[in-house]
């Protein structure tokens, strides 16, 4: 009696428990961190330091892009490369905290 016209089918789609984020949420997570810590950059660089673990974590277990964990891992090196005025330029250039940023000469610019 395994026929019933009525019974599930053993194809369902399942529904992924995991919500991936987008680019703008994680960037947004790395902009508000180092605008809290402005007036701190060593503080910020610190939490750059820890955020990264957790984008590499991410970005292995296949919840963030390799194009998202480029993107971020080219502004943390920016932004713990510097010195203390560097780090509020980059913190002040708008342009920065855009999706689709890249540095002035990289292959993937708007301008190149």
């Amino acid at each position: 009696m395994g026929w019933w016209p009525f019974s599930r089918s053993k194809t369902e789609t399942r529904i992924p428990d995991v919500i991936r984020r987008d680019t703008r949420s994680w960037l947004s997570d790395l902009q508000e961190m180092c605008e809290r810590n402005f007036d701190s950059p060593e503080d910020a660089r610190r939490q750059i330091r820890q955020m990264q673990i957790e984008w590499r974590d991410a970005n292995s277990d296949g919840d963030m892009d390799d194009s998202l964990f480029e993107g971020l891992q080219m502004r943390a090196f920016r932004l713990l490369k510097g010195d203390d005025d560097e780090f509020t330029l980059w913190l002040d250039n708008l342009e920065f905290w855009k999706p689709g940023w890249r540095p002035e000469g990289s292959r993937y610019t708007e301008n190149s």
